[in-house]
Parts: C-alpha cells; sequence; structure tokens
C-alpha cells in the first residue's frame, strides 16, 4: 500500500513523503495513528493545502519535545519486581510499565515512545530510548531491582546477577571438596586425622609414622624377648655331667675305697 506521510517516520521518511509499506503495518500503526493517509487522488490534494499547517505543527512538536529533552536525557527510574536468586523476574517490565513510572515522575510519555525491542526480564540497569519527538529521541536507565537497597547497589555500579553466580560457584566448589573428602579410604583419613594430632601436639607427622613403624607390635616383642632370655640362659648354665650307669659307680666306689684303705 502506498501512503503519504503526514510527519517524520523512522527508516521511512519526511512530511509529505509517499512510500510504499506492508498493508498491516499502514492500517494498523500509521493510518490508525494519523501519521499518514492513503496515496490516493484526492488525498494528496488534500495534502497540499495542509502542507504548511503540518510542517508549522511539525516545528512546535519538535520545540515542545526538545524541552522535554533537556529534564528526561540520562534520567534513571527504578522499578521493584520480585525476582528469584539468580535475578531472573518473576515476569516481565513492559512498555507500558516504563511509561507509568514516567507519568507518575511528572512528564507526559506514551506507551508507543518507548522504544523497548523486547521486555526487560531480570534485574539489573537497562538503557531504554524514548521518541519523544520523530526528531528527538533520549535514553533513560531503567533500574529493575528486588528491593530499594538493591536498586542503590546496582545503580553504583554492583552487578548482583554476577555476585550471586560466584556465591552459588563457590558452594558449588566446596560441596565437591567436600564430597572428594568422604570418598578417600578409611585408611587414609585415620593417617590424615593422626596427622593432625601430631602436628598439634608439635611432632610432624612424618615423625609419628616412623615410630609406629618401627615400634614392633606386643606379640613380636614378647617372643622375641623369649628367644634372647633363653639364649642368655644357654649362654650362662656350666655343661651337665654325664650319669653314668648304676653298677658302674658302684665297682668305681668300691676301687676308690680300696685305694684309700691303708696298706699292711
Amino acid at each position: 500500500m502506498e501512503v503519504i506521510l503526514l510527519e517524520r517516520v523512522a527508516k521511512l521518511g519526511q512530511i509529505g513523503d509517499v512510500v510504499r509499506v506492508k498493508n498491516g503495518f499502514a492500517r494498523n500503526f500509521l493510518l490508525a495513528r494519523g501519521k499518514a493517509l492513503r496515496a490516493t487522488k484526492e488525498n494528496r490534494a488534500k495534502f497540499e493545502t495542509m502542507k504548511g499547517q503540518l510542517e508549522a505543527r511539525n516545528l512546535d512538536l519538535k520545540k515542545d519535545a526538545e524541552a522535554v529533552s533537556k529534564k528526561l536525557d540520562g534520567k534513571s527510574i527504578v522499578l521493584l519486581r520480585q525476582a528469584g536468586e539468580g535475578g531472573q523476574l518473576y515476569g516481565s517490565v513492559s512498555a507500558r510499565d516504563i511509561a507509568g513510572a514516567l507519568t507518575t515522575e511528572g512528564f507526559s510519555v506514551e506507551r508507543g515512545q518507548i522504544v523497548l525491542n523486547n521486555p526487560i526480564k531480570s534485574i539489573g540497569l537497562v538503557k531504554v530510548p524514548v521518541a519523544l519527538h520523530p526528531e528527538v529521541e533520549v535514553t533513560i536507565t531503567v533500574n529493575v531491582a528486588r528491593s530499594e537497597d538493591e536498586a542503590k547497589r546496582q545503580a553504583r555500579g554492583e552487578d548482583l546477577t554476577v555476585r550471586r553466580s560466584d556465591e552459588e560457584e563457590a558452594r558449588a566448589q566446596a560441596r565437591g571438596k567436600a564430597e572428594k573428602f568422604f570418598e578417600k579410604p578409611p585408611e587414609e583419613l585415620a593417617e590424615k586425622g593422626e596427622g593432625a594430632e601430631a602436628e598439634a601436639k608439635g611432632e610432624p607427622a612424618a615423625k609419628g609414622k616412623r615410630e609406629r613403624k618401627e615400634r614392633p607390635a606386643k606379640g613380636e616383642a614378647k617372643a622375641e624377648g623369649s628367644k634372647s632370655e633363653a639364649a642368655g640362659a644357654g649362654a650362662d648354665a656350666k655343661p651337665a655331667r654325664e650319669k653314668k650307669p648304676k653298677g658302674e659307680r658302684k665297682d668305681r666306689e668300691r676301687q676308690d675305697k680300696k685305694e684309700k684303705a691303708p696298706k699292711a
């Protein structure tokens, strides 16, 4: 469809330009909002008669927009919303919400003047353009937070979503270390515990291990002690005399008596 623009439209043209657009865009936006006329022979003639008035009106609107832009440009507004731990909103912030907040601040801004391609779905600072006039555009900052305190922190430059993610990462690392610790065999855990006790007493853990290895078990110590005692007893004991048969012993006694008897 061909239309005649009654005001400047971004990416389309200036006042009086005849442009071809899609039928839906023409009917739902340009014609519905009084931004254009169908490019018929009657409307072309009509536009020539009202061209001067349209240009004068456009200049007045531009001046008003420039006056508002001096107060609105760079302004920050705060919108409080509920959100999860990661900063994701339970819902979203739309152009209607932003226009309502600006109206509360005393600015006459319509929803269609807020240039927001996609709704805001997380906390943080978002730069949003506002088209006060086809030739005048300003940028505001939308501070979406869970509380006034968080809004102040974000205004100072603190990124709450990143901070929360780091905290979750730290917790995950701590959980991983704990799981690795408890997965170790009982022997390693016991050695670690004994090493810690030795360090607490002022002795290195390695020394405790050496002493434990060098100290024999109780059963082994007793066995070695009995062996050494037996060996010592055997070395000190005198050799036992051989026992002779009973008859041989008596003959020996008689012979000794004969030798001792006095000779006649």
